[in-house]
Formats: structure tokens, sequence, C-alpha cells
């Protein structure tokens, strides 16, 4: 059988999150209560607050209720993006999202994970590029390293794992290109 997971001896020392303790306490707080709240705050506030954070955030962007944001200063998004309902983006690493794309409600956005083939499940971590006009389905999940490609869709519930190329459409787990997005 191998080894085992020793989750005893995970360490991830050195990992460097970007922001003292205090700006990330500063962020976890304005998170929970103008984030993930299920208040409609206006978008600019909450636009305007990212980019407190650090975050490089558009004109126009869109950040429904119930939105959770880790590390807002490793965040980028364009102009006119829209970001549903219960999204979460986990940005251990860069995340990116072009102008006029759509994360759809309940997607998982997460630039990190575990290296399920050490002992010491070891974190691994790689940027994310969603670029413009991309459509992020609901309840889908982009995993990192992914590059979603301009106008590509990636079809509710399902994974994005690689390099979904420009205006292709994809669905399934892991996602598999099923037809051309046309935009009359």
């Amino acid at each position: 059988m191998g080894n085992k997971v020793q989750l005893s001896t995970f360490n991830n020392a050195w990992y460097d999150p970007g922001a003292s303790f205090a700006t990330r306490l500063l962020w976890y707080i304005t998170n929970t209560i103008f984030f993930q709240s299920r208040a409609l705050l206006p978008y600019a506030w909450k636009s305007s607050l990212l980019r407190l954070f650090g975050a490089e955030v558009g004109h126009g962007v869109v950040v429904k209720p119930g939105v959770n944001i880790k590390y807002p200063w490793k965040l980028k998004i364009g102009d006119f993006a829209w970001i549903g309902e219960n999204v979460w983006i986990d940005c251990l690493d860069k995340v990116s999202i072009g102008a006029n794309a759509c994360i759809s409600q309940g997607a998982l956005i997460l630039s990190g994970n575990h290296d399920y083939n050490k002992p010491s499940f070891d974190l691994i971590l790689k940027p994310i590029h969603i670029e413009e006009g991309a459509w992020i389905g609901a309840k889908s999940i982009v995993v990192q390293g992914a590059v979603i490609e301009s106008h590509a869709v990636l079809m509710a519930g399902s994974i994005a794992s690689g390099r979904l190329e420009a205006y292709g459409i994809y669905q399934g787990a892991p996602a598999k290109k099923v037809k051309e997005r046309i935009i009359e």
C-alpha cells in the first residue's frame, strides 16, 4: 500500500500570505461583515473596500452578497466583471478575473490545494487567470493553475484544471470542450 498521510508533518511556514497578521485579521473582519453578509450593500462600497486592501478592481464591478474572498491583495478584477452569490475566491496565489467576466453563484476559485502524493500533504499554489468575457457557471470549480481564455464558458457544476480555449464551451469533471461559443 505504501506510505500514509501524516498531517502532523504538514508545514507551510514557507508560505507568505503577503500581508501582516494585523492586516489579515482586519480583512477577515471586513470580509465577514461586508462580503459574506447577505445584506444588499452598494457594489461601489465593496469595490472600494477591496481596493483599500490592495486588490486591483476596475469600474462597474458587481460583487453580490455572500461572497468569500481570501487575501484580496492577490486579486485583480477587470471592468464590469460580475461575482455571483456565494462565490469563494481563495487567493492563496494570484487570481485575475478579466473585464466582463462572470463568476456565477456558488463557484469556487481555488488557487491552492494539497499534494495528496506527499505524506505531509504539502501546499500547492499556482495563479488562476480568467480572461475577458469568460463565464464560470454556477457551482463550478476552477483549480490552481487554470487559464480560462477569452470568452470561454465553464458550464454549471464543471471542474477546470487546465487551459480552456477562447470561445470554447466546456462541461464535466474534468471539463472537456463540447462546442464553440458564438456570440451574435
